[in-house]
């Protein structure tokens, strides 16, 4: 049986947008959560999978666009996105070497 408080139930992916890659600069990291997540579980998930220590997160929902396949129309799903800071000098490796 899988707890649902494991640190990798509630890191579901990190984003991958060129906004998300621009706040690498400023320590901050971009994960797609679990939607029942607050933010004391994000930032004890984030401290234990990537070894650092967390000074800040933000959450927000992300609202569904319309979109169309053919001629269906339809939405895309609602998701909880959370924007995690970390430490100053401090680093996640999440796709490798960054630049």
């Amino acid at each position: 049986m899988s707890n649902i408080y494991d640190p990798r139930n509630i890191i579901v992916r990190p984003v991958v947008t060129e906004a998300a890659f621009d706040k690498m600069e400023m320590n901050k990291y971009t994960f797609e959560v679990a939607r029942t997540a607050d933010k004391p579980q994000i930032k004890r998930a984030v401290e234990e999978i990537f070894g650092v220590h967390v000074k800040r997160v933000n959450t927000l929902w992300v609202k569904p666009k319309p979109k169309r396949v053919r001629m269906q129309p339809g939405y895309t799903r609602t998701w909880k996105k959370a924007v995690v800071t970390i430490a100053e000098g401090e680093s996640i490796e999440i796709f490798g070497k960054q630049a």
